[in-house]
């Protein structure tokens, strides 16, 4: 028996170093609203009004430092933007942050930025392809791709 398709990530919750500087990243940088904020302990911010789609504390790791590169944890937490028209928009956000941008891949199914919020974490703003334009293989499995994503194209369609 397999798991309910209804069953879907409801938030995350990221141990960082200083609330204040993740804020400056999450709230000023990608847009988030703050939804309830617990002095330097704890900020929980949403896209919409939902209670919380991130958690960020620093119960276990105010003022710690990024996990070593070869040890287990959180690879990345990947944000979905509804079109290609808001992944423009978070990535011009960004150009104008002058935020690093790690990587840009389009997959196929999907389209990619990565990039590391102030405290290390891994972060994928992506977005969806319509289902019916998923490259499909001979027998009807997805057949994903790893090709370059062109970041200016995707500027351009910024709304």
């Amino acid at each position: 028996m397999g798991i309910d398709p209804r069953v879907d990530i409801g938030h995350v919750h990221l141990k960082v170093a200083d609330i204040d500087r993740s804020l400056g990243f999450y709230r000023d940088i990608l847009g988030f609203d703050v939804m309830q904020r617990i002095g330097d302990e704890a900020a929980f911010i949403s896209a919409g009004g939902y209670h919380h789609h991130l958690g960020l504390n620093t119960w276990e790791s105010r003022g710690g430092s990024p996990p070593p590169r070869d040890t287990t944890g959180l690879y990345h937490v990947a944000i979905r933007y509804p079109d290609r028209a808001q992944l423009g928009n978070a990535l011009k956000r960004l150009v104008e942050a002058k935020w690093p941008i790690a990587g840009a891949t389009d997959h196929g199914v999907s389209e990619a930025i990565y990039l590391r919020d102030p405290d290390g974490n891994g972060i994928e703003l992506y977005r969806d392809r319509p289902e019916p334009e998923w490259p499909r293989a001979a027998d009807g499995g997805l057949s994903m791709i790893s090709e370059p994503l062109d970041l200016q194209a995707l500027l351009s369609e910024a709304a």
